[in-house]
């Protein structure tokens, strides 16, 4: 029986995933901002699974969250990483408040996470972090370049934590899902307050009021859940997984176009390196 620890579970994939560990039989810490929206989750296995308040900007919440959980369960073997939310703005457009907010919860709030429960797995030699990316990352749409920068900055990090938690028995991956139907594009998505008009054919047509993707979106959750739950249980977890046919068509045609350009820039790249 393993024990995770899963962020954002009020909605969404958090939750979805937080049902499916328990109905697996595993052990769950399950956290939201609120503990109150996860307490119906926890009443159902009120043996396995555990509801905190947990706001991933908070370090001393953090510290708090893990302690409990390794009093509760004896360690976490599953830290996941759900917890975030979306960023609508032109680059120009961006209030440095808000990116700052952006980065808090996407990036430096899952960093102090690991940070938490990486001294507990290192004891045990095991365990697995899974970081929630997104396929945004990867494309990089105009209007989502802070969040791409947080997700993309969160993906890198995973992929150094990889190479020096693998040694230790411990694996890290990231997981980049497409649209699914949650609230990500609806409640959870904020934007600029700042509106630059030269950007409406590019940022302004994806800014809330004028999206229309909510409720729309062909990714199943608790399917997603099944399956980030079998790449965390296999024999070898994959660096990146996908989640949603959009997302692996989408990352096809990223690697498609760069392979593209280093072939075309290919010559031009290599001149630079030094003759003898």
């Amino acid at each position: 029986m393993s024990t995770w620890l899963i962020t954002g579970c009020s909605t969404g994939l958090g939750r979805a995933l937080a049902e499916a560990v328990l109905d697996a039989g595993d052990q769950a810490v399950i956290t939201a901002r609120s503990a109150a929206s996860v307490e119906d989750l926890a009443g159902k296995y009120p043996n396995t699974a555990l509801a905190l308040a947990l706001d991933v900007t908070d370090q001393e919440q953090i510290t708090d969250v893990v302690r409990r959980s390794e009093a509760r369960f004896g360690g976490v073997d599953v830290l996941v990483n759900n917890a975030g939310y979306g960023y609508r703005a032109a680059v120009e457009e961006g209030d440095d408040a808000d990116v700052q907010r952006l980065f808090a919860t996407n990036f430096f709030g899952p960093v102090a996470l690991i940070k938490a429960v990486l001294p507990g797995m290192r004891a045990r030699r095991g365990g697995a972090i899974v970081n929630v990316s997104s396929i945004g990352a990867r494309m990089c749409p105009p209007g989502s370049g802070y969040y791409a920068a947080a997700k993309s900055a969160l993906e890198g990090m995973t992929g150094s934590l990889r190479k020096e938690l693998e040694p230790l028995g411990i694996t890290a991956m990231a997981v980049e899902p497409g649209a699914f139907r949650t609230d990500f594009s609806g409640r959870s998505l904020t934007q600029s307050a700042t509106v630059i008009a030269d950007y409406a054919g590019t940022a302004g047509k994806r800014r809330k009021e004028v999206d229309t993707v909510h409720g729309t979106q062909p990714g199943d959750p608790a399917r997603a859940a099944r399956v980030l739950i079998s790449a965390v249980n296999s024999d070898r977890p994959p660096a990146l997984l996908l989640l949603g046919t959009d997302a692996v068509t989408a990352f096809s045609g990223v690697l498609d176009a760069q392979r593209a350009e280093l072939d075309s820039w290919r010559q031009q790249s290599t001149s630079t390196d030094l003759t003898a």
